[in-house]
Parts: structure tokens; sequence; C-alpha cells
């Protein structure tokens, strides 16, 4: 299982110092991959936590590629209605480019009204352009030459670097679904292994019936708040239950309190793998 720390775009931790000293605690403690939301519209009456203070996820990965060598980056989850097709696959394709292969794209059709509704996107068109979205990047990147086409205009998709992982974000039935047809795998919001342990089982037979391997699966959570053997355990659990990936989430707004909510997940970490 690999780890990866889910950093904070918005808020007061939304800034340049934050995000690259964070950034290099994490790279140098060895983690594998860094993490980042999306929201582009917040409204003034949803703004506790945040103060309406989002960067954007795309652009935020781009920055932190520059200031990272080794560990992965990736979105957790970019809305991808949200946006474009065109622009946004070339924003991907650029940013897997520049970092050397190191991006990891987690998708979700989004939720939140009130952005829709600022980018003249209808909501219950979001499944279907996600589908659409997804089915042209999976085409981009697989394309013989890099020629693709989109609106019955072909063209060259370049650069065209290895395909970005792409893990579905959402719930069951229809994030399971999207995952084994568009997919490499499945983010739930949860670290319950016994929330995750049906919808597992039901995604592997998705994906066997797709005539694929088994799929991705990454669990969202925070070790450290339990007793050590609990957390140890769960993640033992979490392995059974074939999940791949383990981030931490956390609340902060300066880098001390970064430290603190970093600090306990390294020490379960370095203990779970010293035990197996």
């Amino acid at each position: 299982m690999r780890f990866g720390f889910a950093v904070r775009l918005m808020g007061a931790a939304a800034n340049a110092e934050i995000l690259r000293e964070s950034a290099r605690i994490a790279e140098a403690a060895g983690l594998d991959a860094l993490w980042v939301p999306d929201h582009i519209a917040i409204p003034p009456d949803d703004a506790e936590g945040s103060g309406g203070r989002y960067l954007d996820p795309l652009t935020s990965l781009a920055w932190l590629a520059a200031a990272t060598e080794r560990i992965r980056i990736g979105t957790a989850v970019l809305v991808v209605p949200y946006r474009p097709t065109l622009p946004t696959a070339k924003a991907i394709a650029t940013i897997q480019e520049l970092s050397g292969g190191r991006l990891e794209l987690g998708v979700g059709i989004g939720w939140m009204g009130p952005e829709f509704k600022a980018l003249g996107v209808d909501r219950r068109q979001r499944g279907r352009i996600t589908d659409d979205t997804l089915r042209f990047l999976n085409e981009a990147f697989g394309a013989d030459d890099d020629v693709t086409s989109l609106r019955e205009q072909a063209f060259l998709f370049r650069p065209n670097p290895p395909k970005p992982r792409i893990w579905i974000g959402g719930a069951a039935p229809h994030a399971l679904e999207r995952a084994a047809r568009l997919g490499d795998g499945w983010m739930p919001m949860t670290d319950d292994p016994e929330k995750i342990r049906g919808d597992a089982d039901a995604l592997r037979a998705h994906f066997s019936d797709a005539g694929r391997g088994d799929p991705e699966i990454a669990a969202f959570g925070a070790l450290g708040h339990r007793e050590e053997a609990e957390d140890l355990e769960r993640l033992d659990a979490l392995v059974e239950v074939g999940v791949t990936e383990y981030i931490q989430g956390a609340r902060y707004n300066d880098l001390d309190r970064f430290k603190r909510a970093f600090e306990p997940m390294i020490e379960r970490v370095a203990a779970w793998k010293q035990r197996r």
C-alpha cells in the first residue's frame, strides 16, 4: 500500500510558503504522493473554513511539480464538468509531461449547486459530461501517432506522455461502474474497511466483467487519532479488502498544524511497514 497526504489549497494554508514547505517535508519523509482538492466558486454563505479562498488544482499541481523531484502529485478530486474538455486535457498532458509522469488524476462529477450555476453548467448533465471527457482522455492518451479528434475535427494531441492513472471519486453504484468503464481505480471518502468491503467486491466484479485486472482503491482517513494498535489493524484490514493507497486528510492553516497531522501519520506508517 502506498501513502499520500491531502494538502490544503484553501484558506490560510493556501500560500506558496506552506505549500512549498509541506511538499518538501512530505518528499523528504518518503511519502508517495501529494493530493489537492477542487473548488472554484464558493458562495459567501458557505465559506466557513476557507473564506472562499481556493487555489486552482491543476495550476497548483504544476507549481508543486516544479517544487519537487520524486513525489507523485494528484487531484482528489478534479470536478470534471467544471472545465472544457480539450483545454483540460492539454493541461493534464502538460503537467504529466513536465513532472516526468508523476501525475495522478482523481476525478469526480461534482455536487455543489452554486458552482454549477456560476459556471453556467447544467448540474443534471454532470455525469454525461464527465463520461464524455474521460472517454476523450482515454482515447487521446492512447491515440496512434498522437492523432485524435473532437467534434469531428482530427488533430495532433501533443505532448502525449503516458496516461496518468485515473481514479474515480464518488459513491456506489455509479462511481464503481464509471471506474470499470473509464478509470483505473476508485476513491471512496472513508477508511472504514467494512464500509469499503462490499463496494470493493462489486468494483472487482465490474473490472472482471470488463476483462480488466484488479482495480486500484484509495482510502481517505486520518492516522494518529486512534491508538497505534487500532491504526495498524485498520491498515491491515484495508489491504485485505483491496486498498492500494491511503490518503491522510487534515485541517490546518499553518505549518505547525500541518506537522502535527503529518508526523503521527509517518510514525504509524513506519510502524506498520516494520511489522509487515
